[in-house]
């Protein structure tokens, strides 16, 4: 189970390889999970937005949770299971799975598309923390349509089981002011604001950009650690153009892209509505593979 002395690091939320017939392709998934690991990241989170969750039905989600268990058999690696919809009965019965399948947490997404109010994302997210897994909220307005204000991320995070959250609100106000109010540990899911957000009181960062370098982002996030930060900015601005294009379309498109260039995955095939990449894009992450 995910404690809040766990959360910190790098988290890398994985992308779910299809076959081109748009079924899981778990030959990938095991070549290219094992691959990230070896890195010794901080903890795997899987069916998470980069893993394409809202198209990934409870039965697949069971077959990724029982694939990813036997490749962290033998690590210590936290497993956290994006387990959030925007219907909260769904999300119990796919929190229920993930903890009866051995997960070490899960994430839990403020509901999507409904546009709750404050006390409908409190009480979602309670119904998910009774379930007894260590919950890690996650904010992200950008995809929601509606945010958590500092006082429901306060409540929230207050909640027995609830152990930290994810923050994606575009904005380093709410990581600035829980840190200073002495909250559970906070991640930083906006990539670009990595280095930035460490510096206002993120634990770390659950980084879809860290499919890609590895071991770059974790070294950033020793140097940081270590005071070093002339060296920790050097080498974070020398992944900003790629974080840049990695972002220009919808995520998780150009990570999937890229994986397959490099021979990650069999294939960049997304689920629908999700399609691959623009060719302009193409070229431009090709232009950087190339140089």
């Amino acid at each position: 189970m995910l404690t809040e002395e766990q959360i910190y690091g790098v988290y890398v939320p994985v992308v779910t390889p299809f076959t081109e017939a748009g079924e899981i392709d778990l030959e990938s998934y095991q070549r290219y999970v094992n691959n990230i690991i070896k890195n010794n990241i901080h903890g795997l989170v899987v069916n998470g937005t980069t893993g394409e969750s809202p198209t990934v039905n409870i039965q697949e989600l069971q077959t990724l949770v029982n694939a990813s268990r036997e490749i962290l058999k033998s690590s210590s690696i936290p497993l956290v299971i994006g387990t959030g919809t925007n219907d909260t009965a769904s999300t119990v019965a796919r929190t229920e799975l993930a903890a009866n399948s051995g997960a070490d947490a899960a994430l839990v997404v403020v509901p999507y598309y409904s546009r709750p109010s404050q006390q409908g994302i409190i009480e979602h997210f309670r119904k998910a923390a009774e379930v007894g897994i260590p919950v890690m909220a996650y904010d992200i307005p950008g995809r929601a349509g509606v945010g958590m204000t500092v006082d429901t991320a306060r409540t929230i995070l207050e909640m027995n089981n609830v152990v930290g959250l994810k923050d994606c609100s575009g904005s380093p106000l709410l990581v600035s002011e829980l840190s200073r109010l002495g909250s559970k540990p906070v991640l930083c899911g906006d990539d670009l604001q990595f280095l930035h957000m460490l510096g206002c009181g993120a634990a770390g960062g659950m980084l879809a950009s860290a499919n890609v370098h590895t071991a770059k982002f974790l070294s950033i996030y020793g140097q940081f650690k270590a005071g070093q930060l002339e060296e920790a900015t050097a080498a974070f601005n020398e992944l900003v153009p790629l974080m840049k294009l990695l972002f220009k379309e919808s995520n998780p498109a150009p990570i999937k892209w890229l994986l397959s260039a490099y021979g990650e995955i069999a294939s960049d095939t997304l689920r629908l509505p999700m399609t691959s990449i623009s060719s302009g894009l193409r070229e431009e992450l090709g232009a950087y593979l190339a140089g």
